[in-house]
């Protein structure tokens, strides 16, 4: 199992020489399996960079993308990059989008509303490629192929979820948006079952013990707690995730920094900082 990170930032993109080496585009990341299709965890604005890496191989076997994407929340950073998605230009490419159910409307419903006039040019159905929606409730376990994937919901502000994808006796969680509780001690049970023994925790870790004091309901998590959590669960890797935009890379490094300090008393040997277009090779167990 091979996991890339297209997009690492929270919140909203951003670009400039001090977002450089951990990028600016929001989250998205390409989860490949030997002999499986892509299987993709959000859709922010790194997927416009995920596109074109994806195309390069369809232009040469003249194959269209066929492609599963597990979608967490609604957020914009989350949903950005559906309409700048290249391989959905190509007639015959699929992607499978895998998201929360809805208060109010369908899943597909809802994200049409915000792909088409006055907000984008052109409707979603206009794309060449086909778009189909699935919808779940976090109470499901799904399996594409090879590869396993357990939904659950996670604490955050709207309805979310969080994800635990298994393959080739490796194991990966992705909660990339996780309000932490004011105690900032307690862990949900729904998300300790999803990082309970994983190989790469991929967590929320956009706020300071300083800033949480004055964002306490925005719906993330501090550095310390992403740790807290990726020890109760016995994760074997943290990558902290969902940098805040404010963030610049030497903000970045030093909050890798504590998360390191703290981790040395919670037995917590590999913990780094997501960057974009770095890929993680976790092998086969």
């Amino acid at each position: 199992m091979k996991v890339t990170y297209f997009g690492t930032r929270g919140s909203c993109p951003c670009s400039s020489d001090q977002h450089r080496r951990y990028g600016g585009n929001t989250s998205c990341v390409l989860v490949e399996v030997e002999g499986e299709p892509p299987l993709i965890l959000d859709l922010g604005t790194g997927l416009r960079a995920l596109g074109d890496t994806l195309d390069r191989p369809l232009r040469i076997s003249g194959l269209p993308l066929q492609a599963t994407a597990l979608l967490t929340h609604l957020h914009y950073d989350h949903i950005l990059g559906l309409p700048f998605f290249s391989p959905l230009r190509v007639p015959g490419s699929i992607l499978d989008v895998y998201g929360p159910a809805q208060e109010k409307g369908t899943l597909k419903d809802v994200l049409s509303g915000v792909v088409q006039p006055p907000f984008f040019p052109i409707h979603m159905g206009e794309f060449r490629g086909e778009l189909r929606f699935h919808e779940i409730d976090g109470s499901d376990d799904l399996t594409f192929g090879a590869i396993n994937v357990k939904a659950r919901p996670i604490p955050h502000r709207g309805t979310t979820l969080g994800f635990r994808v298994e393959a080739e006796g490796r194991a990966v969680a992705y909660i990339p948006d996780h309000q932490a509780p004011l105690d900032r001690r307690s862990v949900a049970e729904e998300v300790l079952e999803l990082c309970e023994g994983v190989d790469l925790l991929i967590h929320d870790s956009q706020y300071t013990d300083d800033e949480f004091v004055t964002m306490s309901d925005w719906g993330h998590s501090t550095v310390a707690y992403a740790v807290h959590v990726a020890a109760q669960a016995g994760a074997r890797r943290l990558a902290l995730f969902h940098h805040d935009p404010s963030h610049t890379d030497k903000d970045i490094d030093r909050m890798l920094s504590r998360a390191r300090r703290l981790a040395t008393h919670q037995h917590l040997a590999d913990i780094t900082a997501a960057s974009e277009r770095t890929p993680v090779d976790l092998g086969r167990a």
